[in-house]
């Protein structure tokens, strides 16, 4: 098993301390949030931050530690309905394609929440997916320009908030280079919290094949809110089988989520002894 841990989630330090912390716990991968892992950098002013002199830095680190970037996390708000900062936001995006090229970064992930207001229902209408396809468009023409992939993680309360959602998308942008990145536990909502086993199933069949990263938590019910706690995984009632089984038949890495430094290797442990 490829598993791997996001990096800002090891204990602080620098890039070096941080990789070699992940590395000791038994990683083999990492998901890279530029803005939460490495001191001092700020999402706002990543083109003129990501450039090939720290990329190369990054990159030696990678390899000092012997660890993949899995993802390049990029989650900002694509869904913008201001021009003006659509394209702001653009350029961080263009800027983060370039720089996984330069790093060897599996993927650049992201999500689709909404622009302004609550999540929920009111980013599920067509004119928000619409709105959305026509901001990813531009990201995915570099990505393919650029020969690396882009990766969107459906959430329940987002814009893309489940597997068939997620497959018209995919289907409506026809680009090899936009993938999945499938975090089953945030396609589940407390409404169909007893439903989850199937909810995952249909995620693996509808998207499997175009998954490229999977991202591994647990939850436990909280039926007064609309979504169930996110805890690590083996603290909670998720079933791994179907993500486990799609991982070893298409060599996913997979990165936990939840961890503290604290349990993050205990976590790693159980997942990889996990029978279901």
């Amino acid at each position: 098993m490829n598993i791997g841990i996001r990096l800002h989630d090891t204990r602080p330090g620098t890039l070096r301390e941080r990789l070699a912390s992940a590395k000791e716990q038994g990683f083999s991968c990492v998901q890279l949030a530029m803005g939460k892992a490495v001191p001092g950098f700020r999402m706002d002013d990543a083109p003129e931050l990501l450039t090939g002199e720290l990329a190369a830095e990054v990159k030696e680190e990678l390899v000092r530690a012997g660890m993949e970037c899995a993802v390049l996390g990029c989650y900002l708000k694509l869904a913008q309905k201001r021009e003006e900062e659509a394209q702001r936001i653009r350029k961080i995006y263009l800027a983060h394609l370039r720089f996984a090229t330069e790093i060897g970064a599996r993927c650049v992930g992201t999500e689709t929440p909404a622009a302004a207001g609550p999540e929920g229902e009111s980013c599920h209408t067509e004119a928000d997916y619409q709105l959305f396809l026509e901001r990813v468009r531009p990201v995915s023409s570099a990505a393919e320009e650029l020969g690396v992939t882009l990766a969107i993680e459906p959430v329940c309360s987002h814009i893309i908030h489940d597997a068939s959602m997620a497959e018209r998308m995919l289907e409506d942008l026809r680009s090899d280079r936009v993938q999945i990145i499938l975090d089953a536990v945030n396609l589940i909502d407390s409404v169909h919290t007893d439903e989850a086993e199937e909810l995952i199933s249909d995620a693996v069949q509808r998207l499997g094949n175009r998954v490229c990263v999977l991202h591994m938590k647990d939850y436990v019910p909280q039926p007064d809110l609309p979504r169930p706690k996110p805890v690590p995984c083996g603290f909670g009632r998720m079933k791994y089988r179907d993500l486990l089984n799609l991982a070893r038949k298409r060599h996913l890495p997979m990165t936990l989520e939840n961890t503290t430094p604290e349990n993050a290797e205990q976590t790693r442990i159980w997942l990889e002894k996990y029978t279901g």
